[in-house]
């Protein structure tokens, strides 16, 4: 039995947890918030997500609230042309394995939460670094006390206390674009096709998109939306939106589009940043997953979806290792996933998978349970 400590209890954070408590390790989760609250609107969870997700044996409390979108389509943004739609629902799953599912963040945390052994998640913990010695790694903390054991999960996000303390300062980039999210009940606006479906509209330039999924079953619908910007100094890292200037910026778009924010009250709006694809992912026994390894823009919808996958691939690679043979088996989990997060990452930055149809087997059939297997095949 191995003792863990991880860094950040958001999605990646408790899906490694869950994972590990299952193969018997003693796992702690140190999470600087007092409590999960209902923040945040959506998680877009892909069949790959899912998949991986069901073999924690959460699957059927994320059904219970989650929505279950009929498609996926592409739009374009004056004429409303659809130029690709993929059958999603029953017809994901057959091909996949798995649904894809949109789900309220908070109902999805819920969810991971409910598998978690009692006492697991430690709040109001703020991890200020990690360091590693002879006897083992530790964690940190803003209070000055630390926490010793045997393997450490930087799951700490795109500031990740984690990541500095192992490759030193590095800023993440501003994309010059700032994403607006809000959310609408779905009878204010019943006449809007496609609500059960997953919707992008591609605009005339690349910092013009619009999409739209369904939430909470359907009785919600989340609307994602972003803009150019030349740069970001606002203080906040989410922050209230004008919903008029969204509202104008859009004004040329297609009036099935325009419709969508005209439901919307009101708005929240943050600065879209990345950073580059990282060459390792470990150092000793500690390693990172999840936005503190490879953060991305939301344009693939796959952010919370690579950290379920790294949950996965990291538990099956510490599966039987010992404290001695950790390093090496955090090195392969690390070669086993950066080629398909540097290659989601670019094509998110990218923007243009499924504009025009395509292929989407690589990224909703990955298996997370076997893919350690193939990387070492």
């Amino acid at each position: 039995m191995l003792k863990v400590g991880i860094a950040g209890g958001g999605v990646g954070g408790m899906a490694a947890a869950i994972a590990l408590q299952k193969q018997g390790h003693d796992v702690a989760i140190f999470e600087q918030a007092r409590e999960f609250g209902r923040i945040g609107a959506d998680v877009n969870l892909t069949p790959n997500a899912v998949h991986a997700l069901d073999g924690l044996g959460i699957g059927d409390a994320l059904r219970r609230t989650a929505a279950r979108p009929q498609s996926r389509i592409s739009r374009t943004w004056d004429s409303g042309e659809e130029t690709s739609r993929l059958p999603m629902s029953s017809a994901a799953e057959e091909k996949y394995g798995a649904p894809q599912l949109t789900i309220h963040r908070a109902d999805l945390l819920a969810a991971l939460e409910s598998q978690l052994a009692k006492g697991t998640i430690r709040f109001s913990a703020r991890v200020t670094g990690v360091e590693q010695d002879e006897h083992g790694p530790r964690i940190l903390f803003a209070d000055g006390s630390r926490f010793d054991c045997d393997l450490v999960i930087g799951a700490d996000g795109i500031h990740s206390p984690v990541r500095r303390a192992l490759y030193g300062e590095d800023s993440p980039r501003f994309t010059g674009l700032v994403s607006y999210r809000g959310v609408f009940p779905r009878e204010a606006a019943p006449d809007i096709p496609n609500l059960d479906s997953f919707t992008k509209w591609w605009g005339p330039t690349p910092d013009l998109q619009i999409v739209t999924f369904p939430l909470n079953l359907g009785r919600e619908i989340f609307v994602f939306a972003t803009t150019g910007q030349k740069d970001w100094t606002d203080e906040g890292w989410t922050l209230p939106g004008d919903i008029a200037e969204l509202r104008a910026i859009y004004k040329g778009f297609h009036p099935e589009a325009r419709a969508l924010l005209d439901a919307l009250t009101e708005v929240t709006r943050s600065a879209l940043h990345v950073r580059d694809p990282m060459p390792r992912w470990s150092e000793g026994r500690i390693a990172l997953m999840g936005d503190a390894a490879h953060p991305m823009v939301p344009f693939m919808a796959q952010g919370a979806c690579m950290a379920c996958e790294d949950a996965v691939v990291l538990s099956r690679a510490i599966e039987g290792a010992s404290v001695e043979t950790l390093p090496r088996a955090l090195e392969a989990y690390a070669a086993a996933r950066i080629p398909r997060t540097t290659r989601v990452q670019e094509g998110s930055l990218a923007n243009d998978w499924l504009k025009q149809g395509g292929n989407a087997d690589w990224v909703y059939g990955y298996d997370a349970w076997h893919a350690l297997d193939r990387a070492q095949a």
